[in-house]
């Protein structure tokens, strides 16, 4: 399964690589990334594969939410197939 990852908050170093290590962690792959820095915010989103995950999307889902908290950051993720339902229009 696919989904994609956005992240949101002030800029400050090392958001990309925690957050890509955070998802290495549980065996989700990077396959796309975008990011961007408007003044002083980082705005990211990356297409990830999930499915050598061993943990449910809700687990994982929860557990960026909490790092993000914990950062500063709103991080969110989102399946590929709600996500394109959600901005086909």
């Amino acid at each position: 399964m696919r989904a994609i990852v956005t992240v949101i908050g002030q800029d400050q170093v090392g958001i990309i690589a925690s957050v890509c290590n955070a998802l290495s962690e549980q065996q989700v792959n990077v396959l796309d990334i975008s990011q961007t820095v408007l003044q002083e915010f980082l705005v990211m989103n990356m297409l990830v594969d999930m499915s050598q995950c061993p943990l449910p999307f809700a687990a994982l889902h929860d557990a960026l939410r909490e790092m993000g908290k914990a950062k500063n950051l709103d991080i969110r993720i989102q399946r590929e197939d709600i996500f394109d339902a959600m901005h086909r229009i």
